[in-house]
């Protein structure tokens, strides 16, 4: 999700970063060198382990809580509380949505052009020369996959949901990762080698994104990923990144560029393996005839 932009709350401190300015000149290099990442990369530390800031800064977790204690907080615990307050509250749906309408006109125009325009500059991003070989580096891989599965959280889950029969059809068996909890514990258990992972996030390194890459990680599986955040640590590590717009910060997500790129893919598999997209398609037609034959007896 959104934070609330900083500038809004003028009694917010930002306590690390004054610390940082009156401490970095007794700090060595490598306890420097963390501390600059975290200042960097503020938002993704509320959601990281000491071990993984240490992965992505190249030192070890006593390192980083070294660095982190060495600006006067207890530990990163301390860090984490700080830093939230500091980002303050995030922007939930129904906020974004109050924010968007709120400066839509009454005229039912503007809400047809925020609409139209917000797809129209996405679709432009999805024809981008980057977006397109991405595109391809995706459809070389689901052609080789043993199956696909597709990771959403929210609206994102229904999408997978859809997407999921769409390959089903053209003859590329599916499965979606769409709850959280116990219930993904129990869905990501269909994940094996051989597979192609399909994920939609955003900038929040939430533990059911990272609980699945690690899992496709662990399995070898490729992922490819539809973001907005190409600098996210999703991004860092899947195979593969498309950019699909959904808007501007603080406004109401538009998903349906997201269902554009997803409809892209599956057309791009159908046509690059015809022959078993026909195979397939013969085959649910047989079928669905059986069924109407079957429900026509008395």
């Amino acid at each position: 999700m959104t934070r609330m932009p900083q500038r809004k709350d003028k009694r917010r401190v930002d306590l690390f970063g004054e610390r940082l300015r009156h401490r970095s000149a007794q700090l060595s290099p490598r306890l420097l060198a963390v501390v600059q990442w975290i200042d960097d990369n503020r938002e993704a530390v509320l959601d990281h382990t000491a071990m993984e800031i240490a992965h992505a800064t190249n030192t070890s977790d006593a390192t980083v809580v070294r660095a982190i204690q060495a600006l006067g907080f207890a530990g990163l615990r301390d860090l984490k509380q700080t830093m939230a307050h500091w980002f303050g509250p995030t922007i939930t749906s129904s906020e974004k949505m109050v924010s968007t309408v709120s400066e839509l006109t009454s005229d039912v125009h503007s809400s047809i052009d925020f609409v139209l325009e917000g797809h129209q500059r996405a679709c432009e991003m999805l024809a981008s020369p980057h977006n397109r070989v991405a595109i391809a580096q995706a459809v070389a891989l689901l052609n080789e996959a043993r199956q696909v599965g597709l990771f959403g959280i929210g609206a994102s889950g229904i999408l997978s949901e859809y997407t999921a029969r769409l390959f089903s059809r053209i003859g590329l068996p599916s499965y979606v990762l769409n709850r959280t909890g116990f219930s993904l514990a129990e869905q990501l258990i269909s994940m094996q080698r051989g597979d192609v992972l399909i994920m939609m996030g955003q900038k929040s390194p939430h533990r059911e994104g990272l609980t699945a890459l690690g899992e496709a990680k662990r399995l070898g599986i490729p992922v490819i990923l539809l973001t907005q955040a190409t600098e996210s640590r999703f991004s860092e590590l899947s195979q593969v990144v498309i950019e699909v717009p959904r808007g501007e910060n603080g406004r109401v997500p538009l998903h349906g560029t997201v269902m554009v790129c997803l409809e892209m893919l599956v057309l791009s598999v159908a046509s690059t393996t015809s022959q078993r997209t026909i195979r397939s398609m013969k085959r649910i037609n047989e079928l669905h005839r059986s069924i109407g034959k079957s429900s026509g007896r008395k």
